[in-house]
């Protein structure tokens, strides 16, 4: 019967997320959605803001809308702390090696074109 009880109990977390909560975490996206077409559609086109920044500021807000969607939709918010942290050290390693791959690719790309 405690078995039952303990079961149940780990849903209480997940009625965390009522219509009210999805509709703020909808407000939150398309809150940042809209900063990411002001920045494409009249920051950067008029010179507010270079290129490189526009770029970063870009990442972090994906960065941020991934977390939301991540973290609301796909329920990982209430997972326990070891699943959540061994998928966010597998995803962070991928991103690494992705972006040592870029780099290499660019590396052998520029000798390439040289020789």
């Amino acid at each position: 019967m405690s078995e039952h009880h303990a079961h149940t109990e780990g849903h209480e977390e997940h009625a965390g997320l009522s219509k009210g909560k999805i509709w703020q975490v909808f407000g939150i996206l398309l809150l940042i959605t809209v900063i990411e077409f002001i920045v494409a559609l009249w920051v950067l086109p008029n010179g507010y803001m270079s290129h490189s920044i526009g770029n970063f500021v870009y990442i972090a807000l994906t960065l941020v809308k991934a977390f939301y969607i991540v973290a609301y939709f796909m329920h990982l918010k209430y997972e326990k702390l070891g699943l959540q942290l061994s998928l966010t050290v597998s995803f962070i390693f991928i991103m690494y090696f992705i972006v040592l791959m870029l780099i290499e690719g660019g590396f052998l790309n520029l000798h390439m074109m040289s020789h």
